[in-house]
C-alpha cells in the first residue's frame, strides 16, 4: 500500500514537473483560468479594427490549445457603449482584454494625446516610426504603469473629414459645421480653432445623428466610412487632410495576465503581435496602393473627394498650430520632442 502511495506521489510529481516545464497550467492554475475572456471593441468584424480582435482571439485559441477562449464584445457593450470609459473598465477588471483606440483612452492616459496632435504625422512611415520605435516602447511603459499590459500595436487609420453640406478646401469652409467628435478635449480645441462646432458623441449615437441631420459631419478612417456606409447617411463630401491618425493598442488586464502561465502569456503576446501586423495591413488596404483604389470606390458611391494641395493643407496646419503648442506640455514635451525627431529621421 505504501509502495503504491509512493508510486502515485512520484507520478504526480512527474506530471507537475512536466506541466511546469512545458508551461502548461497545473490543476491549481487551471482552476484560475476563466471559461471565457471578454474582449472589448468599439466596432464589429466588418471593420479592420474588429477583424483584428477576431484574428487575435483565433490565434490565442490555437496557440494555447483552447485553454484561453476569448469572446468579442463590439460596440463597447460591456460599458453600455461609452467608449471613453473603456480604459477605466479594463483596469477595474470589468473588461479582460481590449484593442483600444489611443483617442478613447487619452482622457485617462494623457500621453496618448500624442497621436492626436494636429498634423504631427504626415504619412504612414511617420506612424510606423512612432509605434514601432522608441516612442512606442515609451508609451507601453506608461500604459504598464497605468495598470494594464500592452502587447502590440494595431491601427484604425488616418482620420479624414466628411460632411453633408459642401466641399471643404480651406479652414473658412469649416465655419459653423457641426462635426461629431470623440469625447476628447484636444479634439474640441482643434475643431473650435478651425471654426467648426464640435459635438461630442459616442459612435453608437453618431450614425442616427448623421441620418437625422443633427450633426453635419465627422472625421474617421476610410475603412470606417466604407464599412459603416456613411455615404448613405448624407456624408457626401470627403476631404483628405490626414490631420491625425489613430493607432490601436492590444492590451490585457493585469490580474488576468498574472493568472496565466508564462508560456500562455507569451502565446497571447505573440498572437497579439501577429494579429496587429495583419490588422494594420487590412486597415491600409486600398490607401497605400498606387491610385488609392479605396478612394476611387468611394467616389463611385457619389461622394465628392477633395485632395488638398500642400499649400491648402498648410493653411489648416497654421490655424491649428497654437493647439499643438498648447497641448505639447500636457502630452509631455520630452515625448513630443522624441516623436518629432523620430518622424524627421523616418525612412520614406
Amino acid at each position: 500500500m505504501k509502495q503504491r502511495r509512493n508510486l502515485l506521489a512520484a507520478a504526480a510529481a512527474t506530471a507537475l514537473a512536466t506541466a511546469l516545464t512545458l508551461g502548461l497550467p497545473t490543476s491549481a492554475q487551471a482552476q484560475n483560468y476563466k471559461s471565457e475572456y471578454r474582449m472589448s471593441l468599439v466596432v464589429g468584424t466588418a471593420f479592420p479594427w474588429g477583424k483584428g480582435g477576431e484574428i487575435w482571439a483565433d490565434k490565442v485559441r490555437q496557440k494555447t490549445n483552447g485553454r484561453i477562449n476569448i469572446k468579442l464584445y463590439p460596440g463597447v457593450s460591456l460599458i453600455q457603449g461609452d467608449q471613453t470609459r473603456e480604459f477605466s473598465a479594463l483596469r477595474q477588471g470589468v473588461i479582460d482584454m481590449a484593442i483600444g483606440s489611443t483617442i478613447n483612452w487619452s482622457p485617462q492616459v494623457k500621453q496618448l494625446n500624442l497621436f492626436s496632435l494636429p498634423f504631427l504625422m504626415p504619412d504612414y512611415a511617420a506612424i510606423d516610426a512612432l509605434t514601432q520605435g522608441d516612442v512606442g516602447k515609451e508609451i507601453f511603459k506608461i500604459l504598464d504603469k497605468a495598470g494594464v499590459v500592452p502587447l502590440a500595436w494595431g491601427e484604425n487609420g488616418y482620420r479624414e473629414l466628411t460632411n453633408s453640406k459642401h466641399a471643404v478646401k480651406t479652414p473658412a469652409d469649416m465655419k459653423g459645421l457641426k462635426i461629431r467628435i470623440v469625447g476628447s478635449p484636444l479634439f474640441i480645441d482643434t475643431f473650435t480653432a478651425l471654426g467648426a462646432n464640435p459635438t461630442q458623441m459616442s459612435w453608437a449615437d453618431a450614425q442616427p445623428a448623421f441620418a437625422s441631420g443633427a450633426v453635419d459631419g465627422q472625421e474617421n478612417p476610410m475603412s470606417i466610412f466604407t464599412a459603416a456606409k456613411l455615404q448613405n447617411v448624407g456624408q457626401k463630401y470627403l476631404t483628405m487632410w490626414g490631420y491625425v491618425a489613430d493607432p490601436l493598442v492590444f492590451v490585457v488586464n493585469k490580474d488576468v495576465w498574472n493568472s496565466w502561465t508564462p508560456a500562455d502569456r507569451e502565446a497571447v503576446r505573440q498572437a497579439a503581435i501577429e494579429a496587429g501586423k495583419e490588422e494594420i495591413a487590412i486597415a491600409r488596404k486600398g490607401m497605400i496602393e498606387p491610385g488609392q483604389p479605396l478612394l476611387k470606390e468611394i467616389e463611385g458611391m457619389g461622394v465628392t473627394v477633395t485632395h488638398l494641395t500642400p499649400q491648402e493643407r498648410e493653411a489648416f496646419v497654421k490655424v491649428t498650430r497654437p493647439i499643438y503648442d498648447k497641448w505639447k506640455p500636457q502630452v509631455g514635451t520630452d515625448l513630443v520632442n522624441m516623436a518629432e525627431k523620430a518622424i524627421a529621421a523616418r525612412k520614406k
